[in-house]
């Protein structure tokens, strides 16, 4: 960046060449009052920059060149270098365009699956879903309060491309991601340009779903593998069970909004229907999208408020005191 006092320097010298079509460093030193030394940095400045030309047969007499003369030869070159480089890029996706027939043979038209086994794979294809999306695109992301800042940089970037297209954006997050300063921060943006987010103390599990017509789920080998599905019962099944979620979840809220008692009473009562049930600490915290250590903290307070040394007693303490939905505990939770 320019110094700006070399730059008050420039403009002066620039003048005084414009209407006097010197550079005799005495004759400008004395019209601008500036040092001779500055003058003959300035002269050197503004003839790089292509603003100043010097008759060839006598160095004192200059021309001050237009602005805009100047900056269309200093960008000519980089012109060139821009469109070689465009030709470039044109040259590489055209010569591996070659090979994506044969990348996508491997699937049969009526193949309706297809397994992705590398996170670079995954990337690709959900980058090729967000470009080819025309209408919605629906997500359901538990775990909201363990978000990398850097990957929601990522993902507010592809969003914000799919909603200037007018790509309707609704994702549902665990009510932990309230207390999250990187999602509320990513919430924030991306309300502003239109998505919309909604949060729930349970979630039935990650899914990207476009236009209702392609899904994604993870695998379960716990990799950064995908499954892809293009079936569309199968997918028609997972976009309802969004929107019954979505139906019962609540707006997301920053963690100093409206609705935190709220999202605090679900989250403890919904801790005790899972200790009553008997799952373990870590299956809670899988369940409401927190971390373990997280989980057991609000364990320990739970049992300590409800005096109980076991989580049986704690089961029977709840429901002595009308805090647990009995109906709701004896419903199916996941296998241990």
């Amino acid at each position: 960046m320019s110094d700006p006092d070399d730059v008050d320097v420039d403009i002066e010298v620039y003048g005084w060449v414009l209407e006097h079509r010197t550079v005799d460093v005495v004759a400008v030193a004395a019209g601008t009052g500036r040092d001779p030394d500055a003058i003959r940095r300035s002269v050197a400045r503004l003839r790089a920059s292509r603003l100043l030309h010097v008759s060839p047969g006598d160095p004192s007499v200059a021309f001050a060149v237009a602005p805009d003369t100047a900056a269309e030869q200093l960008v000519a070159p980089l012109e060139v270098q821009i469109r070689e480089q465009q030709r470039a890029i044109s040259g590489i996706r055209e010569d591996l365009g070659r090979f994506l027939p044969h990348y996508l043979g491997r699937r049969s038209a009526g193949e309706s699956l297809e397994v992705l086994e590398s996170l670079e794979e995954v990337r690709g294809a959900l980058n090729r879903a967000s470009l080819a999306c025309r209408t919605e695109m629906l997500s359901s992301q538990p775990g909201g309060g363990s978000r990398v800042p850097e990957a929601m940089e990522e993902a507010l970037r592809r969003d914000e491309e799919m909603l200037k297209r007018g790509i309707a954006i609704r994702t549902l997050y665990h009510h932990t991601a309230r207390f999250n300063g990187p999602s509320q921060a990513y919430v924030s943006a991306a309300s502003a340009l239109g998505a919309q987010y909604r949060t729930a103390h349970e979630l039935f599990g990650r899914l990207i779903a476009f236009d209702r017509e392609l899904a994604f789920i993870p695998v379960t080998d716990g990799s950064w593998g995908a499954v892809v599905i293009r079936e569309p019962s199968t997918v028609a099944y997972l976009c309802d069970i969004f929107d019954q979620t979505w139906d019962l979840a609540s707006p997301f809220s920053a963690a100093a909004g409206q609705g935190l008692e709220e999202v605090a009473r679900e989250i403890h009562e919904t801790i005790i229907r899972l200790l009553a049930a008997g799952l373990k600490d870590e299956a809670i915290g899988r369940r409401l999208g927190m971390s373990l250590r997280t989980a057991r903290r609000h364990i320990a307070d739970i049992m300590q408020e409800l005096g109980a040394g076991s989580r049986f007693q704690a089961g029977v303490a709840a429901a002595a005191r009308g805090l647990l939905d009995l109906d709701a505990a004896a419903g199916p939770v996941e296998p241990e």
